[in-house]
């Protein structure tokens, strides 16, 4: 049996929706900030806001709250939960 998963970039996940982070892929120093926030493989990510005019994204990971430029978000992708 095939399950066709659908990656998108973190930055177009809509306010209020929850996905699973699929894959990073950032500078390995900005990888290594990421994980230790709790942005890793595996976890779940949530949108709360998102600045207007192409601002930047209020994350949610479990307990912590991180605010993201959305040319970051694009290097995250996740899978729509």
């Amino acid at each position: 049996m095939t399950v066709n998963v659908a990656l998108n970039p973190l930055h177009r996940l809509a306010t209020g929706r929850k996905a699973t982070i699929a894959g990073i892929s950032v500078s390995p120093e900005f990888s290594h900030r990421l994980s230790a926030l709790g942005l890793r493989v595996g976890e779940m990510i949530e949108v709360v806001r998102r600045a207007p005019f192409a601002g930047p994204l209020h994350l949610r990971i479990g307990t912590t709250d991180v605010i993201m430029r959305r040319q970051d978000a694009a290097g995250i992708t996740v899978v729509f939960a």
